[in-house]
């Protein structure tokens, strides 16, 4: 790497950092590209060289803050003895830290970045490959996607090969499972629920069990 790319990725982090600690200290809601650039010790004008509007400035940050998400999920699946087991762990990490983070999962998962988001992602771990040094090749692919409708389906697809579910109820079980997520998510962003957290995730994955029942090959449900 030569002095200019070195210098680039350092400013590049470096705004990344400030972004983190105000969503730490203030809130998400309260980033701003002059925050960002008063806190970095750099104008408005110099950060947008480096990304092309706060919501970006945003992602990366939220990508930082999901590190230990993205450690524990890993570990988590490898519990897993078949694609379906995997599958409803990766369910189970992914409802408890979303639901204690809902902003930052909304931030990585929903939030509108423009075209080509999953660049974005590609972007994030040529700025920090060591967060990739303890995850299986397997899951590598899963965490260079952006669509949580791709993650799933990866694993579902898994499933079905092993005999686990139907493979026509593939999609259907895909989307119903996501929809359900995105719609517990929208509920505790805006204080729409009437129970914890804990209940939230409680009843998330009670609903998942059901769909995946349903969805469930006839020689495994007899």
């Amino acid at each position: 790497m030569n002095n200019k790319k070195i210098q680039m990725s350092r400013m590049w982090k470096y705004f990344i950092e400030a972004t983190v600690a105000i969503i730490k200290e203030d809130g998400i809601n309260q980033v701003t590209i002059r925050k960002v650039a008063d806190r970095a010790g750099y104008n408005s004008a110099t950060i947008y060289n480096y990304f092309g509007e706060v919501s970006h400035l945003i992602f990366f940050a939220s990508m930082k803050l999901l590190k230990d998400y993205t450690e524990e999920v890993t570990v988590t699946m490898e519990n897993g003895q078949t694609y379906l087991e995997k599958y409803m762990l990766a369910w189970e990490c992914f409802c408890r830290h979303s639901f204690q983070q809902p902003a930052i999962f909304h931030a990585v998962f929903i939030m509108d970045l423009g075209d080509h988001p999953e660049k974005m992602i590609e972007r994030y771990y040529e700025m920090y490959p060591s967060e990739l040094i303890n995850i299986p090749e397997e899951l590598k692919p899963i965490l260079f996607e952006r669509s949580m409708t791709k993650r799933g389906k990866s694993l579902l697809q898994s499933a079905a090969k092993e005999g686990l579910i139907d493979e026509s109820r593939v999609d259907s079980l895909n989307e119903m499972t996501n929809l359900l997520w995105q719609g517990m998510l929208t509920n505790i962003l805006n204080n729409r629920l009437d129970y914890s957290l804990e209940e939230a995730e409680v009843n998330t994955l009670k609903y998942i069990g059901q769909m995946v029942e349903t969805a469930m090959t006839n020689e495994i449900k007899s």
